[in-house]
């Protein structure tokens, strides 16, 4: 077993890993990057929907076992595995928590807004400060503008103003506008596909490539297998070389884990610490999306049309259920071979013939943190020799109507549009989880102290998702960056 030594080893290339590893190696530490993944191709076939979103191009090598929506089996599900982590899929949506999404958190709104604007910055954000009815104090001027509406996302955005709405730009981390980095073609593979002009200002395309020229190591393949312990603090990670199987440790003085919300709450105990909140506490949104069939081509020209977000309900039922609601916004419509790989049988071809009459809206609620939501370890190993990650969840009768009560706001507003007729789709994808390593006061209430230090250890952190006490109603990328750039001065300032 090779061994080295730094002074931090960060797990994982998402938001979290990939900005905290930036901000070590420029504070002069010697930095590794442990990915389990390889780098995105960025070829022709990372634009083939079906090629990504069916035959699923960059598949893990380990099933989760998933079990879910009151079924007795677990089910074997693939994520993808790439460097940058899900920032390489994401859409761009980049908006901020808001003030009362803090009130259960072991820190405040305001405490992370100068970090919010940093991230912002780093991601190159387009966005039209003020546009947003709910909009958080302290946002400023966005880095660049947000560009003009397509004809799909004018549609929407004209038809919610007519019902009185207040829809706005949503803030998106893709290049539109810098002519010193590739510029969004603006098609519509953006939404689940690497970017292939690396237009996307995910973390692989920018904040990697410039940390690995600073001097970050990045190891790709890299399974990690354990953290390496003695006398209550980290001493490093071992991994596993995932085409070798050859076992390798990193010596550090501090250890970052960012591996995902599934993945961080697994290691830590593979590697047997034992706090009874590990794993509890997963969220991952209760999210829908409503179609509508128009008698019409809604986007003949096949063009970029994420642009259009509504937060005007936003708080209609915090006072209520105590969380915020979430948002609506527009999202692309899959092209005609994946609608027709998820429609029931005997209507794959209708709904092939109708994918170009349709136009969607995401709706995006939050869900309550609830311990029974949980990630842990099954008793079936893996082909490394690590038992397998094994998560449970179930959404509550309160989620479900955050999300029910979004989407018959959105149903209205796709009718206005001139829909015809209506088709609920569930989304059941984890790639928003959070929870599941909350930090806290106390111990006794979670695994983390409010600079996401794990209470047991000294020199142990989490720059992830798993990090977040509740979900609040927006996507946690832009929030899992900022406190990512929090614990990075926190960490820089033990040395």
């Amino acid at each position: 077993m090779n061994s080295a030594h730094y002074d931090a080893v960060v797990v994982g290339s998402g938001f979290g890993g990939s900005l905290v590893a930036r901000a070590l190696v420029r504070a002069g530490f010697k930095t590794a990057l442990l990915e389990r993944g390889q780098w995105a191709r960025r070829d022709d076939v990372d634009w083939d929907q079906s090629e990504i979103l069916i035959k699923q191009r960059y598949r893990g090598t380990s099933p989760l076992l998933i079990k879910q929506y009151g079924s007795r089996d677990f089910q074997r599900v693939y994520a993808n595995e790439v460097v940058g982590g899900n920032s390489v899929f994401y859409g761009g949506a980049s908006l901020r928590l808001r003030p009362a999404d803090f009130a259960r958190w072991p820190f405040a709104y305001g405490d992370l807004a100068p970090y919010y604007t940093q991230a912002e910055q780093l991601m190159g954000v387009h966005g039209e400060a003020g546009a947003d009815p709910h909009e958080p104090p302290g946002v400023g001027a966005y880095p660049h503008d947000a560009i003009e509406l397509s004809a799909p996302a004018r549609r929407i955005y004209e038809t919610g103003q007519a019902l009185g709405l207040q829809p706005f730009k949503i803030p998106l981390a893709i290049n539109f506008s810098d002519a010193t980095r590739p510029l969004c073609l603006r098609c519509i593979t953006c939404d689940g596909f690497p970017c292939k002009v690396e237009a996307k200002n995910d973390m692989a395309s920018t904040v990697l490539a410039e940390a690995q020229a600073a001097g970050l190591q990045i190891i790709v393949g890299a399974v990690a297998r354990r953290l390496l312990q003695q006398s209550g603090r980290v001493e490093g990670v071992e991994y596993v070389d995932g085409e070798s199987r050859q076992s390798y440790s990193l010596r550090a003085d501090r250890v970052v884990l960012a591996a995902g919300a599934l993945g961080s709450p697994a290691l830590m105990q593979r590697s047997g610490y034992d706090h009874p909140l590990i794993g509890r506490f997963l969220m991952r949104h209760c999210n829908g999306v409503v179609n509508n069939i128009f008698p019409f081509r809604t986007n003949p020209e096949q063009v970029f049309h994420k642009q259009v977000c509504f937060t005007d309900f936003y708080e209609d039922l915090r006072s209520e259920l105590g969380t915020a609601v979430g948002v609506v916004q527009d999202v692309y419509s899959p092209a005609p071979p994946v609608i027709r790989h998820h429609t029931p049988w005997g209507l794959q071809t209708m709904a092939g013939l109708l994918a170009g009459n349709m136009q969607n809206l995401l709706c995006v609620a939050e869900d309550e943190p609830r311990a029974e939501n949980r990630v842990t370890l099954a008793g079936e190993s893996d082909a490394f020799g690590m038992e397998l990650v094994q998560v449970e969840h179930e959404y509550s009768e309160e989620d479900c109507r955050r999300r029910d009560y979004l989407m018959a706001k959105a149903g209205k507003v796709l009718r206005k549009s001139g829909g015809l007729f209506r088709y609920r789709h569930l989304i059941d994808s984890f790639s928003h989880a959070v929870g599941t390593l909350r930090s806290a006061h106390t111990p006794e209430e979670g695994v983390l102290d409010e600079n996401c230090r794990y209470w047991g250890a000294e020199n142990l952190y989490v720059a992830d998702g798993s990090f977040m006490p509740t979900s609040g109603g927006v996507n946690p990328s832009l929030t899992i960056a900022a406190n990512a750039l929090r614990v990075a001065e926190r960490i820089v300032a033990t040395r």
